[in-house]
């Protein structure tokens, strides 16, 4: 349990403050209309999307890290780290300016209303800016768990997304008139300055990050050299499949979001709220899968198979218990839980059943979640990307597209069939880590 919540905690703290600054974001656009949150939710997904190609970086980085630490290899620790800040910037940089160029075709794609795509276009536009931000951070997070130190992470995480509030708030809804100098206000940029709020948040995120990894704990890295082709092949081979697998997940939940908007205006607005308050009650399982990553990496880089699998079950009973617990408040007490997001009659009915469904599932889906991020960290990335793509695109999405607007089963049968689909994975995940091929994958 130390070990567990050791790791797994900062994490866990470090992801929520992460989801909720997104359910901040939700709750001030929510007060300019559904046309804006509309907005920000397709510009939030399709950046979604932008980020989840990096996002492979930040497990090939924890999990050949935790194997050196595993294997006593503590000289060669600083390898994965700049390995995975050369992919940062040498893939981030050509996409951002590619999908800047592509908005404002691509957010009118997304939507039939000119009003959302005309605030998308430029909120995406700035979400995409600081790509190369972001990939660096998923990098720096994969270095910092990998040697079980994730506190330094959570702290840092904190002050970036304090910063992420208070500029987001003030570029929102501006500032009021004074009585100073004969200040007249500042009437705020609406929607679009939630997206300025979150780029700038996330550069001074990074300039914090690297003060602390190359100067103020610089005793953990030793010399820090270039990285060696081996490393860059070594760690491109573990990134690119949970990378492809991640984006196109990411895409999935977009072109998931699109389908609810044929539902209609509505279920798309409530629709966004669901989606995010799920990213935020999943976080637990995340963030203790991440601790199983390590665990696992760590295990193996020693040699002990049989302690790489008994961390696999340990986390996922401690994270089952705790999302069990989160669950609760969701069928007991929706409507209260969705009054903090939007103020509408129409959306909150909307949003109750969905909202209970979400309750009920959220405990059978827990194990599927750990079990991913234990199986990344043995090395098994193709297999993960594998299954979870087929799942996701081959049954989930069809038959969503089938049960909601052709059907007409509407958002509550779309939610439904989403919780049936990620218990089935967690089924799936049972067996695969019980099985214990992945304990003979090299890395």
């Amino acid at each position: 349990m130390r070990r567990i919540f050791g790791i797994g905690l900062p994490i866990i703290g470090a992801m929520l403050s992460q989801s909720l600054i997104n359910l901040i974001d939700a709750a001030m656009v929510g007060r300019l209309g559904d046309a804006a949150l509309a907005a920000v939710g397709i510009g939030g997904y399709a950046s979604f999307v932008m980020v989840s190609i990096m996002m492979g970086l930040s497990a090939a980085t924890q999990a050949l890290v935790a194997r050196r630490l595993g294997a006593g290899e503590t000289s060669k620790l600083h390898e994965p780290l700049m390995a995975g800040l050369f992919f940062a910037c040498a893939v981030a940089i050509p996409l951002t300016l590619v999908f800047i160029a592509l908005a404002p075709w691509l957010m009118p794609a997304l939507t039939d209303n000119a009003d959302v795509a005309a605030i998308a276009t430029p909120y995406f536009q700035w979400r995409t800016a600081a790509l190369v931000a972001v990939s660096m951070n998923f990098v720096y997070r994969g270095y910092w768990s990998g040697i079980g130190e994730t506190r330094q992470y959570l702290m840092i995480l904190l002050g970036m997304h304090a910063i992420n509030v208070s500029l987001s708030y003030v570029l929102v809804f501006g500032l009021p008139a004074v009585d100073v100098l004969g200040f007249a206000g500042w009437q705020g940029l609406g929607a679009v300055g939630s997206g300025i709020g979150t780029a700038m948040a996330l550069v001074c995120g990074t300039a914090m990050y690297a003060w602390v990894t190359f100067r103020q704990k610089r005793e953990k890295l030793g010399s820090v050299t270039l990285p060696t082709k081996a490393t860059l092949l070594q760690l491109g081979k573990l990134a690119w499949p949970n990378s492809l697998q991640q984006t196109l997940f990411a895409l999935g939940i977009s072109v998931f979001f699109w389908i609810v908007g044929q539902i209609g205006t509505t279920e798309q607005a409530i629709g966004h709220i669901l989606i995010s308050l799920q990213l935020v009650l999943i976080l637990p399982a995340v963030g203790m899968g991440i601790a199983a990553t390590s665990l696992v990496s760590h295990a193996l880089g020693a040699g002990d198979k049989h302690d790489a699998h008994r961390w696999g079950w340990e986390v996922v009973r401690v994270a089952s218990l705790v999302i069990a617990l989160i669950g609760v408040p969701l069928w007991l007490f929706p409507e209260m839980i969705l009054h903090v997001f939007t103020n509408e009659p129409e959306l909150i009915e909307a949003g109750i059943l969905p909202l209970q469904v979400t309750g009920i599932f959220i405990a059978f889906e827990v194990t599927a979640m750990v079990l991913t991020q234990a199986l990344l960290g043995a090395g098994a990335s193709r297999k993960v990307m594998k299954i979870n793509l087929a799942m996701q695109w081959c049954v989930f999405l069809p038959l969503a597209w089938l049960v909601g607007p052709v059907l007409g089963f509407g958002l509550l049968g779309v939610w439904i069939l989403q919780g049936m689909q990620r218990t089935g994975l967690s089924v799936i995940y049972s067996v695969i880590w019980q099985r214990r091929q992945w304990a003979h994958l090299k890395v």
